[in-house]
């Protein structure tokens, strides 16, 4: 008899599909971020008694960050276990063993791909430049992550309906001037922006051009922001030198981005919409706290444009987590010799620790917002690295399906999650 209900169910399952409830996704990756430096920005941006607006989010994980044969993940294999739901290399971009991999599903596709093929709209948004993995690997895959110009044309021709990023030097051909680009890097003589207005896309290339448009006329869209990166991933003292911001001032913000999609996919139907603010990792990567704080305000931003959104659409779930910590950063505020907020930090720790201040090394210390008390806290930040470490990386989600973000979560889950949402199916 058991066996007969059982039959009966799965009958029922393949009959009914659409009883299965399912809705849209967020998926927000602050890339190179861990506990440390949410508190960082905690203590900078509210005070260390309020919230974030990553404090908000219901869910919570412990994210387990290994990779096939690496205790800590690169961004391109940690882009290809969220994309595809399966373990991967250090070097792995999209692929596995040299062949696209067989996803947790069992298509050998990547979930944002899957869904395109189902129906759903999708749309991804990077900080940096159209190739970055974060991204670029729900739309693509290669042997090798330097081979941007082939990343580029594969995620500006995958079919997606918004594309937003920077990397306008490898949209265009060699000799060509772009818009932001002084001289394009494509060796094969084709302009992908061009391409992109002849197969229907709308093409903005900045802030100012972006808000003009209305997010429900628009069928496509690609905005193209900067020659690279939409930020200056250098260290404090470099960019002094230079007279150069954090950001770009032409760009549009993070959170500007995913309002403009959010209301682009929603009037479409369900969709799938992953962003990356990947500032906060290259900042990282060249010990720059000043910049990696401004990008952490930056992705935090765009978790509230996504409460937002939810709150008004609850059959949402928004997922946010990195896949490793850049730099190691860590807030140092007890026993630093001659701490005092109108003097200079020293430029280490007793231990050879590299000590950012507001304007870089052994500059003065960064302060708080005030606490319940009023008082104001002075701090530091100190480094262990320059390149990626497994530390303290934490997911979040908010919304439908939050409650499976629970406990200790591997890397695989992400992709997990996302497809229950989007296709109501929880893989074992």
């Amino acid at each position: 008899m058991k066996k007969f209900f059982i039959l009966f169910a799965l009958i029922l399952f393949e009959l009914f599909p659409q009883s299965i409830k399912t809705g849209s996704v967020i998926f927000i990756h602050p890339d190179g971020t861990g506990l440390s430096d949410w508190n960082a920005l905690r203590l900078l941006k509210v005070g260390p008694d309020n919230d974030l607006n990553w404090d908000k989010l219901s869910g919570i994980g412990l994210y387990q960050g290994h990779i096939r044969n690496r205790a800590t993940a690169s961004s391109n294999a940690g882009a290809t276990i969220h994309a595809y739901g399966v373990k991967a290399d250090v070097d792995d971009f999209g692929m596995i063993d040299n062949e696209i991999p067989i996803a947790k599903s069992g298509q050998r596709l990547s979930i944002m791909q899957e869904a395109m093929k189902k129906g759903i709209y999708v749309g991804v948004i990077n900080s940096g430049s159209i190739e970055e993995p974060g991204t670029a690997i729900f739309l693509a895959s290669n042997d090798k992550r330097s081979h941007y110009t082939d990343i580029a044309k594969d995620v500006v021709q995958s079919g997606a309906h918004l594309i937003f990023s920077g990397g306008e030097d490898f949209l265009i051909p060699e000799g060509t001037k772009g818009r932001h680009s002084l001289n394009g890097k494509r060796k094969d003589n084709l302009n992908l922006i061009e391409w992109a207005k002849a197969n229907g896309y709308e093409v903005v290339y900045t802030k100012e051009e972006l808000l003009k448009l209305s997010p429900k006329k628009v069928d496509k869209i690609l905005g193209v922001f900067a020659a690279r990166s939409t930020f200056n991933d250098e260290t404090e003292e470099e960019l002094k030198s230079k007279g150069l911001p954090n950001y770009y001032p032409p760009a549009p913000t993070l959170s500007e981005m995913t309002k403009f999609a959010l209301e682009f996919l929603a009037a479409k139907g369900q969709f799938l919409l992953v962003v990356e603010e990947e500032g906060t990792d290259n900042f990282g990567n060249r010990n720059n706290a000043n910049g990696k704080l401004e990008a952490l305000s930056r992705a935090d931003d765009a978790i509230g444009v996504a409460l937002e959104f939810i709150e008004k659409n609850p059959n949402t779930t928004l997922i946010t987590a990195s896949d490793s910590e850049a730099g190691g950063m860590e807030v140092s505020g007890y026993e630093i010799e001659g701490f005092d907020i109108n003097k200079n930090l020293p430029e280490k720790d007793s231990n050879g620790a590299p000590l950012d201040g507001i304007e870089g090394t052994g500059t003065k210390p960064f302060l708080s917002k005030p606490d319940k008390n009023g008082k104001v806290l002075p701090f530091a930040i100190a480094w262990s690295c320059y390149g990626d470490v497994t530390g303290g990386v934490v997911a979040r989600a908010h919304g439908m399906n939050a409650d499976k973000m629970q406990g200790k979560i591997d890397n695989t889950d992400i992709y997990r999650l996302i497809y229950l949402t989007l296709f109501g199916r929880w893989l074992e």
